[in-house]
C-alpha cells in the first residue's frame, strides 16, 4: 500500500492538439448554409430509492482535481504538514465541518449528502475524466496520453439519450463551457465528453464561451441574415434528399432537431441567459463558472436531462494545484464554486425545481495529504476524495463514508466513480444493469457500478 507521500505528479508533456475533419459531413453540411446543425453534429446526439426521482442532473465538473483536505474533508487534527494553512467551520449539518472558504455551502449543507470516501487507482487526468462523465474505465486507464477516440464509452447524457429517446428541439445533453484538456497531457483533451461507440449523432450539445461575456452568444442559434422560416424549410427539405444522397441515415434526427432548434422560441429562449434579472445574475456572480450554473438552471429548467459544467480554461490548471495550492485555493477557486453552487441550490429550490434535479459536484481525483514543502502544492490523490450530492430526494445533511486520519484511504463505504455513474443513471430513471447493443450489436451492460441508494431519502 502506498504512503501519502507517494503522490502523482502531471509530468511535464507538451501538449498535442489533434482536428479531425470528416469531409462527407463537412461537405453535408455546406448545403444548409447554417451553424447549428454543425453543432448538433458534434454535440447531440420516481421509484423507490430514488430511482426515476430526477427530470434532470446538472453534473459540475471540477475538472484538475480538487483537494478534498481543503474543501470537503478537512483534518484539523493531522500535522501541519497533511493539515495545510485553512481552518475549519461548522456547517448547518450536526458534526460536518468543512473549510473555512466554503462559508456559503456550509450554510446550505442541510441540502447537501457529502461523500468523503470516493476512490479508484487511476492518478492521470485524461483517463480518469472519462470515467467520471461515463462511469467506465477508459479504453487505456492510467493515461495522459490517449485523447478521445470513437472506442470511449458514451458520456453519461448520451446514455440516458440512447435508453430514453425523445424528439423535439431542446437537446438531451449539453457540456459547457468547453471540453476538458490539460496542457500537460499529451492526449489534449480528455476522452469520454461525446457519444462515444453510440455516434456522434449522441454527442453532448456544446455550448464553447464565457457566458459572463457582454456579447455572449450561443453559436449558431440565430438565422443567418437573409435566410428567412421559409428559407429554413427549404433548406431542411435540401439537406433531407442530400442525407438520402450520401446514404447518411443518422443525419436524419440531429439535422432535425437542429433545424427545429432554429425555428423554436423555447430554445432560443433556454440560451439566453442576458434574458435573466440582473439580482439573479449577480447571485450566482458575475463570473463564467457562476454564468455556467446559472445557464444550467435554465436548461434543466427547459427540458435539457443531463448538463456538465465542467470548470472553465482558467489558464492556470484548473483545480490541478502542485504548486501554491493555499492562495489558488482561497483566491481563485473556492470563491466562485462556493458562491456558484450555494446560488444554484437557492434558484433550484425556489423555483420547485430541486426536488427533480440532481446536483453533482465531483472532481476526477483529489490530493495527496503530503504538502509538497517546496511549493505549497500537493499531487494527484486518486485513493480518497470528495464528492457532494443534492436533489432530486437525495437526504441533505448526511455523510456518506470517512476518510482514515489523514484523509489517505476510505475508512468506511468506498465508492467508485463508476457507483456514483450508477448514482446519476439510477436517479434518471436509467437502470445501470440494462443493456444496450454496441457497433457490433453485442450487449453492452450500461453501467457495472453499484447505486448508492441509501443516499436517497
Amino acid at each position: 500500500m502506498a504512503s501519502p507521500s507517494e503522490a502523482f505528479g502531471c509530468g511535464d508533456f507538451r501538449r498535442q492538439n489533434v482536428s479531425r475533419r470528416e469531409a462527407l459531413r463537412a461537405g453535408a453540411l455546406a448545403l444548409t448554409g447554417l451553424s447549428l446543425p454543425q453543432l448538433y453534429a458534434r454535440g447531440q446526439g420516481a421509484g423507490a430509492n430514488g430511482f426515476g426521482r430526477a427530470r434532470a442532473c446538472i453534473l459540475i465538473f471540477q475538472w484538475g482535481g480538487p483537494s478534498h483536505l481543503d474543501t470537503w474533508d478537512p483534518k484539523p487534527d493531522a500535522p501541519a504538514g497533511i493539515r495545510g494553512e485553512f481552518s475549519t467551520i461548522a456547517t448547518s449539518t450536526p458534526g460536518l465541518m468543512i473549510s473555512e472558504h466554503f462559508p456559503m455551502l456550509a450554510a446550505r449543507s442541510h441540502r447537501l449528502a457529502v461523500i468523503r470516501s470516493m476512490t479508484h487507482d487511476d492518478a492521470a487526468h485524461l483517463s480518469t475524466a472519462h470515467r467520471v462523465v461515463t462511469g467506465h474505465l477508459a479504453p487505456r486507464p492510467n493515461s495522459d496520453d490517449a485523447g478521445p477516440s470513437p472506442n470511449d464509452w458514451p458520456h453519461l447524457g448520451a446514455l440516458v439519450a440512447k435508453v430514453h429517446p425523445r424528439s423535439g428541439a431542446i437537446p438531451d445533453s449539453v457540456t459547457m463551457p468547453w471540453t476538458v484538456a490539460h496542457p500537460a497531457a499529451p492526449g489534449g483533451k480528455a476522452p469520454g465528453q461525446h457519444g462515444g461507440w453510440l455516434g456522434k449523432v449522441y454527442d453532448p450539445f456544446r455550448i464553447d464561451g464565457d457566458p459572463n461575456a457582454p456579447d455572449f452568444r450561443v453559436p449558431g442559434l440565430g438565422l443567418p441574415d437573409g435566410v428567412s422560416l421559409g428559407r429554413l424549410d427549404e433548406r431542411r427539405a435540401l439537406l433531407a434528399s442530400s442525407n438520402d444522397a450520401l446514404d447518411l441515415p443518422a443525419w436524419d434526427s440531429y439535422q432535425a432537431r437542429a433545424l427545429d432548434a432554429l425555428g423554436s422560441a423555447e430554445a432560443q429562449g433556454a440560451f439566453r441567459i442576458d434574458g435573466e434579472a440582473p439580482r439573479i445574475r449577480e447571485m450566482y456572480g458575475r463570473n463564467i463558472h457562476g454564468q455556467c450554473l446559472l445557464m444550467a438552471r435554465r436548461l434543466v429548467e427547459s427540458g435539457v436531462r443531463l448538463v456538465t459544467v465542467n470548470w472553465h480554461n482558467d489558464g492556470q490548471n484548473f483545480w490541478d494545484t502542485h504548486g501554491d495550492n493555499f492562495n489558488r485555493l482561497k483566491n481563485d477557486l473556492m470563491p466562485p464554486a462556493d458562491r456558484g453552487f450555494s446560488a444554484l441550490l437557492d434558484d433550484l429550490h425556489a423555483r420547485g425545481l430541486l426536488d427533480e434535479t440532481l446536483v453533482v459536484w465531483v472532481g476526477e481525483f483529489g490530493r495527496a495529504p503530503k504538502i509538497t514543502a517546496a511549493n505549497a502544492g500537493r499531487e494527484h490523490w486518486p485513493r480518497c476524495y470528495s464528492a457532494a450530492l443534492a436533489g432530486a430526494g437525495i437526504g441533505g445533511g448526511q455523510i456518506w463514508g470517512t476518510s482514515d486520519r489523514w484523509g489517505a484511504y476510505p475508512a468506511r463505504d468506498p465508492a467508485s466513480p463508476d457507483d456514483l455513474g450508477a448514482t446519476i443513471l439510477h436517479s434518471l430513471g436509467v437502470d445501470p444493469a440494462s443493456e444496450i447493443p454496441d457497433t457490433f450489436g453485442r450487449p453492452m451492460r450500461i453501467n457495472t457500478g453499484a447505486a448508492l441508494t441509501s443516499l436517497f431519502a
